[in-house]
């Protein structure tokens, strides 16, 4: 049947759809300092908090810091404090409340009633932007996994009007059934049991990857570092890796191998991992821990920090605390001092003085780039052993794993064998001891 309505219709429904696709939320931001956090570091929080709000698709139009000697056990703010930022709020024509902390379920459920809209805490704002960005079938599944963690204690049922009908036989009534909150618990415990299992296997199948890397005798190297330092155009600049990069938090979640030939004329591996954040949601770190285990199970760690952010050793320390987490304190590490083109100088010679060893590069265009490869390869030459070898002809093969793992200096043939001499890594060495000569 034809369509009838008049092309005036048809412009009206479309700008309605438009509308509806790019509305955002509007958000009033609060930050508590409490617990011997000055108003300062509440006030760069909330700076942070801003940028994730703006990330995960609401518009931040209202920022408040409340002082206060601890958070509230019951509203996090303070009954007073909620009431009068509550008017403020209706005034502002809000649509959501975003806390910059971690607010209990009953602190959360208070803070709605006293609002009359949804709140959120920084932990909710921080999951929704991973659920928005995973797209690989692992990282899917470990944000799900922290959503439904995060989510689980804070399910609310409305008593027996949710209840199922009631037990007992022969229509004999002993009291409710299992109430509707009951079973969405046990579902939502089902599903994470379910993707803890899933999430175990492709753990499984990480730790066989890294064993085949182990095996090629390439070096690795993991790139590391806060949300948004440059890390994604880092590894572009040095493989042409072809990464997503845009200026928002946490672009991308999955993990990227791309391999780098160095200035020597080895082959390193490097992996581009998730980017971290202040107060990184123990959930999150739980869900990625096989990915966060991958960064650490590296040679060296290429710890990338963003030379014009406000608090870049802010950010230095929140990126070392959350490896700390997953077994990763005091690995081997290289800092490189990203955004040298849009740093301010006295910054960055300070991060380089203070950071011995340490490189500064833009990824944006191209500066110090040789320097870092130049690094890389001096951090990554692997400990070398000399040896004079007797290789018997028919072990042809052994004389190919020479050339091929180490560095052959001279090799000639004689009527017992080749004698080769060679410089081969220290984990190599012993697969050749018995033809030392």
């Amino acid at each position: 049947m034809p369509d009838r309505r008049t092309s005036r219709d048809r412009r009206r429904l479309t700008a309605t759809v438009t509308d509806l696709a790019v509305r955002r939320q509007r958000a009033l931001l609060v930050s508590l300092a409490a617990d011997g956090r000055s108003a300062a570091d509440a006030e760069l929080s909330l700076l942070e908090l801003a940028r994730l709000t703006d990330t995960a698709g609401s518009d931040p139009v209202g920022q408040v810091v409340q002082q206060r000697s601890r958070p509230d056990p019951a509203t996090f703010i303070g009954k007073g404090k909620a009431a009068q930022l509550a008017e403020l709020g209706r005034r502002l024509d809000v649509d959501v409340v975003v806390m910059d902390g971690e607010l209990t379920p009953v602190q959360q459920r208070n803070l709605q009633d006293a609002f009359g809209c949804d709140v959120v805490d920084r932990v909710a704002v921080i999951l929704d932007i991973f659920a928005q960005h995973a797209s690989s079938r692992e990282g899917m599944a470990q944000v799900e996994l922290a959503l439904l963690r995060h989510r689980l204690p804070r399910l609310r049922g409305k008593g027996k009007a949710l209840s199922q009908q009631a037990g007992g036989l022969g229509g004999a009534r002993r009291g409710p059934g299992e109430t509707k909150l009951e079973t969405d618990r046990r579902r939502v415990q089902s599903r994470i049991a379910a993707l803890e299992h899933q999430i175990a296997g492709m753990h499984t199948s990480r730790a066989t990857q890294r064993k085949a890397r182990r095996r090629s005798g390439l070096a690795t190297a993991s790139l590391v570092g806060y949300t948004n330092a440059g890390k994604s155009s880092l590894l572009n600049r040095l493989t042409g890796a072809g990464v997503l990069v845009e200026d928002r938090l946490f672009s991308t979640l999955d993990a990227t191998v791309r391999r780098l030939p160095l200035p020597s004329g080895r082959t390193v591996l490097v992996s581009d991992t998730v980017g971290f954040v202040r107060r990184l949601p123990h959930e999150l770190v739980e869900a990625f821990r096989s990915t966060l285990e991958e960064a650490v199970e590296t040679d060296l760690l290429i710890h990338v920090v963003d030379a014009a952010a406000p608090d870049p050793d802010g950010q230095i320390e929140a990126v070392r605390t959350t490896l700390a987490q997953v077994g990763g304190a005091g690995h081997d590490e290289l800092l490189v001092v990203n955004k040298v083109d849009a740093a301010a100088p006295p910054v960055v010679q300070r991060l380089l003085a203070l950071y011995p060893g340490s490189v500064a590069v833009s990824a944006a265009t191209g500066v110090g780039i040789d320097g870092l490869l130049a690094a890389l390869d001096e951090r990554l030459a692997p400990v070398l052993v000399e040896l004079d070898l007797l290789v018997p002809h028919a072990r042809g093969d052994l004389v190919a794993s020479l050339h091929r793992l180490g560095e052959v200096i001279t090799e000639s043939h004689e009527p017992a064998g080749v004698r080769v001499e060679a410089r081969l890594p220290a984990a190599e060495v012993p697969a050749f001891l018995p033809y030392s000569v």
